[in-house]
Formats: structure tokens, C-alpha cells, sequence
């Protein structure tokens, strides 16, 4: 059999409707490959699935919706990838239930490679943005690639901050990987989809379902080393996203905010719950051991004294990126990244309005 063959007869075992991803994992291990799941017998299918199932098994005619996902997967930079393949997330397959086929638009090299969530709210505030973007972009730029699920708010401002620094972000949708939502995001997902990945596991045209986002937020979990809640309110769906990741046994983050702010109110919760405090990228960081040297640093690091003249120009006050530039005489691009290696080494902090601060150690 070729893999064409081989791709369709995947495509018709997970197209079947009624049939989710325990019944299919069932078959699967009771028979093996899907071609044997559709050479086997209706008593044999029986009893392993029982008579309904077995039923819909046999006699579903799915075609037209296995010849519509492989003329998708033909074009350029749209994959199907099974379980069985090669390219297949292994992290992934660590987890209770891993999809049997994803659809994939994008790098495909990203799909094994450390990762961290950022999830967060969709009605942020400017602080938490500016957090996002900012960790976002020095853990990229640590080489984690930033994994979230392409909503408004926080997980917007997470791939964002990821392609600013290096592309290596990871978008899991909870729609069809043909339908982008919300449409606000658009030009952002086509960017990801240049630079990075959009990853689903529903079939072609699945709409907007409320009930397939917390689906979806399994992946996002269980795709990464760990989850990093910027903002979330105690109802948000970002605390189901760090629930999943602590059942499937990975980190749990949290960066708190004022006692006053509701969108604070999910990350005090979720550290009263064990998750681990987050005031800088470093505490990330060395919670999950990553201690890469990013290609950055090694291509044209900042020198000693660059650094300290930097953190000289800063001063203790508040100041912009701006103001930064004009007092150092470095271009904008240097004292972005140079920003980039302090906070992550504690020494700056970012604040609302795209200022910074230095941090005393003293």
C-alpha cells in the first residue's frame, strides 16, 4: 500500500461521524493500522466497539470529504500528519488522548522542538500585553518555541512577541484549520502560518464550537514543557489550559498583578494552588532547566561594556525605548535585544506604556 493509500484510509477512520478519538484509539490498538480496522470482520469490529459502532465503521461513505482533506494537504505548506509519522508531536503523544490526525499549515520542524504555553485573557490590560509580548520574545529568543491558541488578548500578544524575536510560534485552533477565528486575527494567523505553524485536530470547515476550545486547550498544554498564565480572570478559560497541564504533569506559571485587578484574580488563584511565581523570564527559565544560549547571543552578543553602558543610560527612573536609544547611541534593533537579555536576567523590568526600569539588586 502507498502512503496515499495508506493517508486515506487514516482520513477515512477519523472523517466517520460519531466516532471521537477514544474510539478510534480502541480500534487502532485492537487492530492495528486503519486499513486492517476496515479488512476486519463486523462480529471482530463488534466486539471491540460494539454493533452501532461497527455499523458506522463499515458502511460510512466519507469519500468525498477524503478526496476534499487530500487535495488540501497537496498544496504547499499544508500537512496531515497521523499518529504514525515521524513528524508526529511526540509530546503529544504523551498525553491520555492524542489526536489521531492533525492538520497542520506551517513549518513542520517546529513540531518537536521544547516549547511553552502563554495563554491568558482576551480582554487584557496594556500591562498584561506588554508582558506577554515580552516574555514571549525572550523565551523565544532562549529557543523555546511559544505555543498558544491564536484568541484575542494574551495568546495574540504571546505569538507576537515570539515573532518579533525568532517566527518559532505554534498556533492550536479550536476550528477547521481553513476557518481562522476570530477574523480580527487574521493577518496575524497568515503571518504564523509564514514564519511558524497553526496546528488542529478538527476536519476541514469545523466551525467555531464552544465546546472544541477546551479541546483544543489540551494541545496547547500538552504540545509544551509548560503553561504561562499572563492575566486570567477566575472564570477564564486560560485556568483550564494550566489545569490540563498539571494533569499531564507539566509546569504551571503564573505572573501576579495588583489585588485590585479581576484579570489578576485567576493567577492568585492559580498560585495559591501550587503554581509557581513569575516576576521574570529567568524564573521560567531555571523552573524548567532551559539554560540554551540563543543564536542571537552567539552570532554578535552584547559586550560588557555595551550592557552597563546601557543600564548607566537607563539610570533607576522609568524610560523609553526611545529615550534609551537617543541616551546610548545604539540603534533601536541593539537596545532591543540588549533589553531582551537583561529582563531575562532580572536586571530590567518592562512597564506599562513600553517603558522599562532597572532593577536593584542592592
Amino acid at each position: 500500500m502507498n502512503a496515499a493509500e495508506s493517508l486515506a484510509n487514516w482520513l477515512r477512520l477519523t472523517l466517520i461521524p460519531g466516532i471521537g478519538g477514544e474510539t478510534q484509539r480502541k480500534l487502532l490498538s485492537a487492530f492495528g493500522l486503519p486499513e486492517a480496522v476496515f479488512l476486519a470482520s463486523r462480529s471482530a469490529l463488534r466486539n471491540v466497539v460494539g454493533d452501532k459502532t461497527a455499523s458506522l465503521v463499515l458502511d460510512t461513505d466519507n469519500q468525498l470529504m477524503i478526496e476534499e482533506a487530500l487535495r488540501w494537504s497537496e498544496k504547499p505548506g499544508q500537512h496531515l500528519l497521523c499518529l504514525a509519522d515521524a513528524e508526529y508531536p511526540q509530546s503529544l503523544l504523551q498525553i491520555p488522548d492524542p489526536p489521531t490526525l492533525l492538520y497542520v499549515r506551517g513549518r513542520l520542524d517546529l513540531l518537536n522542538t521544547p516549547a511553552l504555553a502563554i495563554v491568558g485573557s482576551r480582554n487584557p490590560t496594556p500591562q498584561g500585553i506588554s508582558n506577554a509580548e515580552r516574555f514571549a520574545a525572550a523565551l523565544a529568543d532562549a529557543q523555546l518555541t511559544i505555543t498558544s491558541g491564536l484568541a484575542l488578548g494574551i495568546d495574540a500578544a504571546a505569538h507576537r512577541g515570539a515573532l518579533r524575536v525568532s517566527g518559532n510560534t505554534v498556533a492550536f485552533i479550536g476550528t477547521g484549520i481553513d476557518r481562522l477565528y476570530p477574523s480580527s486575527n487574521r493577518g496575524l494567523a497568515h503571518e504564523i502560518e509564514d514564519y511558524g505553524t497553526i496546528i488542529s485536530e478538527f476536519r476541514l470547515s469545523t466551525p467555531a464550537i464552544a465546546a472544541n476550545f477546551p479541546r483544543r486547550n489540551r494541545l496547547i498544554s500538552g504540545f509544551s514543557r509548560g503553561v504561562l498564565v499572563v492575566e486570567a480572570t477566575t472564570e477564564s478559560g486560560s485556568l483550564i489550559t494550566a489545569r490540563l497541564a498539571a494533569e499531564q504533569g507539566r509546569e504551571v506559571f503564573a505572573i501576579p498583578g495588583s489585588i485590585h485587578s479581576p484579570q489578576a484574580r485567576g493567577c492568585h488563584q492559580l498560585i495559591k494552588q501550587g503554581a509557581k511565581l513569575v516576576e521574570t523570564v529567568q524564573d521560567v527559565l531555571d523552573e524548567l532547566h532551559w539554560f540554551s544560549i540563543s543564536p542571537r547571543q552567539k552570532v554578535s552578543p552584547a559586550s560588557g561594556d555595551q550592557t552597563n553602558d546601557l543600564l548607566l543610560s537607563m539610570g533607576f527612573d522609568p524610560c523609553a525605548l526611545d529615550e534609551l536609544v537617543e541616551r546610548s547611541g545604539l540603534t533601536a534593533d541593539v537596545v532591543s535585544v540588549m533589553l531582551l537579555h537583561l529582563e531575562m536576567n532580572g536586571q530590567v523590568g518592562s512597564l506599562p506604556g513600553g517603558r522599562y526600569q532597572r532593577i536593584s539588586h542592592n
